[in-house]
C-alpha cells in the first residue's frame, strides 16, 4: 500500500526486499531503460563515516536529457527537482520503503504543461517495479 504526503507531494511504497536489493534492481530497470544514473548517494554510509548511525538510506539521481530537457525549456524552475529521485530507506520496522516526488505533486509545484509532465511520469512505473 503506497502513502502519499499531499503537502510535500512524496509517495512512499513499501518494498519487498532489502535496500541493497531494491537499489540494485532500480539499477538495472535504468541500465534496461536506457536512463542514465548520474548519481548514488549512500546517506547512511556517510553517517556512519562522520561517527552517527541511520539506518540503510540509499538516494538515487537518475534521468534521460531526452526526457528533462522539455520538461526544463518549458519550465525552468523545475531543474531544482530534475533529475528525478527515488530514496530507498529501511523503516525502524526493518521494511524497506521506496520514496519519490509525485509526478502531479512536481507538474503543480512547477506549472508543468500535461504535455511535459508525461516526460517525468516515469518515476511512479521505476519505484512501483522495484517495490515488487
Amino acid at each position: 500500500m503506497s502513502t502519499t504526503d499531499s503537502d510535500s507531494g512524496v509517495v512512499t511504497l513499501p518494498g519487498r526486499h532489502s535496500v541493497e536489493q531494491t537499489v540494485a534492481k532500480i539499477e538495472q530497470i535504468l541500465r534496461e531503460r536506457g536512463v542514465k544514473l548520474f548519481a548514488l548517494i549512500d546517506h547512511s554510509a556517510e553517517a556512519q563515516q562522520a561517527g552517527l548511525s541511520q539506518r540503510p538510506t540509499k538516494l538515487l539521481i537518475f534521468g534521460n536529457p531526452k526526457a528533462g530537457t522539455p520538461v526544463m525549456v518549458a519550465t525552468p524552475t523545475s531543474a531544482i527537482d530534475l533529475p528525478l529521485k527515488i530514496v530507498v530507506w529501511q523503516g525502524e520496522d526493518g521494511q524497506t520503503q521506496i520514496s519519490y516526488n509525485s509526478t502531479s505533486y512536481l507538474q503543480a509545484r512547477h506549472g508543468l504543461p500535461p504535455q511535459v509532465a508525461q516526460n517525468i511520469a516515469t518515476v511512479e512505473s521505476l519505484a512501483a517495479l522495484a517495490a515488487e
